[in-house]
């Protein structure tokens, strides 16, 4: 058995030991409120809503609005939308069920690779665990470089830049700052984009008739953050493209949509709850939907998705809708993002 700890060369005998070197991977998603109650729900978010990277308006305008008005009725039917999915028997939203197993899953590629010497843990953007913990975790545990890896497949600032902003932050707290890397966007990675078509070719071969279309539902964001410089607008799309094209498919078949609208102001379109309305008055009876910027299922994806477009889907005139759930912690998807991994710590371990 391998000594965990040391004292440093040439040290005092009363010098306290050391952790044994190590490489920390810090995955980082969303978050999740600790239970769907009132109180957990509205710390939740408040945290959430409050990121000027999600919300950007100035705070003497936006504030007041959120913890006098929102956040007096809003944690109630955020609530009762976390209720519908709850993992009752973990006491957990699926959210942070799937993370666990995603990073039991990756911890155990990075171990069968570089036995002890790499550390595999996770954080939440918003609630916990939160990043500022996991990252004294594993300082406190020895690591002295750390790659942190946002799971969006798309950059977004409110989504991978809030990430890092939270990271970054937490390291100017560190008298002795680790070694650290981010992972970059891996919208177009081939992996990536072979684990997506590989879960949708096997949700098609289990369904009795093929469906008409294949709609790829991405978060949305304020249109203007795409004039403003960020990049995911552009990114979903090439997404899809690539999708589309691993798949031997004719533009016809499948589209890109965005859901999760918040506010007054115009987001990126089609919005999917309103284009798969659109599509079953024009005939498109029997639809797929899948949501290749979730890593994991979430309330976006398991009450919006499946519950609230699908209801638009019908009340149209739809007749089959197939939800195909996210990539998960799924072989295809974790063989994608520990390769993802191995590459950036290129020069790290070999």
């Amino acid at each position: 058995m391998l000594d965990t700890t040391s004292r440093p060369a040439h040290a005092p005998s009363d010098h306290p030991d050391i952790p044994a070197e190590k490489i920390g991977v810090l995955l980082a998603n969303l978050g999740t409120p600790d239970n769907y109650d009132y109180w957990s729900m509205r710390r939740y978010l408040s945290e959430f809503l409050s990121d000027k990277r999600v919300i950007d308006y100035p705070s003497w305008k936006w504030q007041p609005l959120l913890q006098l008005v929102i956040l007096s009725k809003r944690p109630f039917s955020s609530g009762a939308a976390y209720k519908s999915i709850w993992n009752e028997e973990a006491g957990e939203s699926p959210l942070m069920t799937i993370t666990k197993d995603q990073t039991a899953k990756i911890s155990q590629a990075m171990s069968k690779r570089y036995g002890d010497r790499v550390m595999v843990d996770f954080c939440m953007r918003y609630g916990n665990p939160s990043t500022r913990s996991r990252v004294r975790s594993m300082i406190e545990a020895g690591c002295r470089k750390i790659l942190f890896f946002p799971l969006y497949p798309q950059y977004a600032g409110a989504t991978s830049a809030t990430a890092n902003d939270a990271f970054f932050r937490v390291l100017m707290e560190e008298k002795w700052q680790p070694v650290t890397r981010t992972v970059a966007p891996y919208f177009d990675e081939p992996a990536y984009i072979d684990a997506l078509a590989q879960s949708v070719e096997r949700s098609y071969s289990e369904l009795e008739r093929r469906p008409d279309l294949l709609v790829c539902s991405y978060h949305g964001v304020p249109e203007r953050y795409l004039t403003e410089g960020d990049p995911y607008h552009c990114q979903c799309q090439k997404t899809t493209r690539l999708l589309k094209e691993r798949l031997g498919w004719d533009a016809e078949d499948i589209t890109t949509t965005f859901q999760s609208r918040f506010g007054p102001e115009e987001w990126l379109k089609p919005y999917t709850v309103d284009e798969v309305a659109r599509l079953a008055r024009n005939g498109k009876k029997n639809i797929a939907i899948c949501a290749p910027a979730f890593s994991a299922d979430c309330i976006e994806t398991l009450e919006e998705i499946n519950e609230e477009i699908r209801d638009s889907f019908i009340e149209a005139g739809g007749e089959s809708f197939t939800y195909i759930p996210c990539l998960n912690d799924d072989d295809a998807h974790i063989a994608a993002l520990a390769g993802v991994i191995e590459r950036n710590l290129s020069g790290w371990i070999d």
